[in-house]
């Protein structure tokens, strides 16, 4: 337990970090996403008692991919903790692809703010396999 619960709140906090860096950066560049995020049609206003889960989610996945690379950390091995964890990494972001197009095909969603997303999991995706790889060899 302690090898997925320690490094599973760690990893999600750091994709919770890493995740308002590529967002401020893509709102930086590109204005208009804004916008997108604050039409109540498609998203829920901040104001909303269940947007809290927004801060709970990274956590969440970061155990689920503590438990995941526990399970699996023999397909990413080879080489240094950067390495190994930008391995598990591209592999769980391979996986959000699919659900990537799907959001753009079915939602009234712009191609910039979907792939921003995108951006940010691969971002997040990095960043906990480094951590995950860092702390369980």
């Amino acid at each position: 337990m302690k090898k997925i619960l320690v490094p599973g709140l760690i990893a999600g906090a750091a994709m919770l970090v890493v995740s308002m860096i590529v967002g401020q950066l893509f709102h930086l560049a590109f204005p208009s996403l804004l916008a997108e995020y604050q039409n109540e049609a498609l998203f829920r206003p901040w104001s909303d008692p269940l947007m809290n889960i927004y801060w709970a989610q990274p956590f969440i996945l970061g155990l689920i991919l503590a438990w995941i690379w526990d399970m699996t950390k023999s397909l990413v091995a080879g080489g240094n903790a950067c390495v190994r964890g930008c391995r598990f990494g591209a592999i769980y972001w391979a996986i959000t692809i699919p659900g990537m197009v799907i959001s753009y095909a079915s939602f009234p969603l712009s191609l910039l703010l979907v792939a921003s997303w995108t951006v940010s999991i691969l971002a997040q995706a990095l960043a906990a396999g480094y951590i995950l790889a860092l702390m369980n060899k």
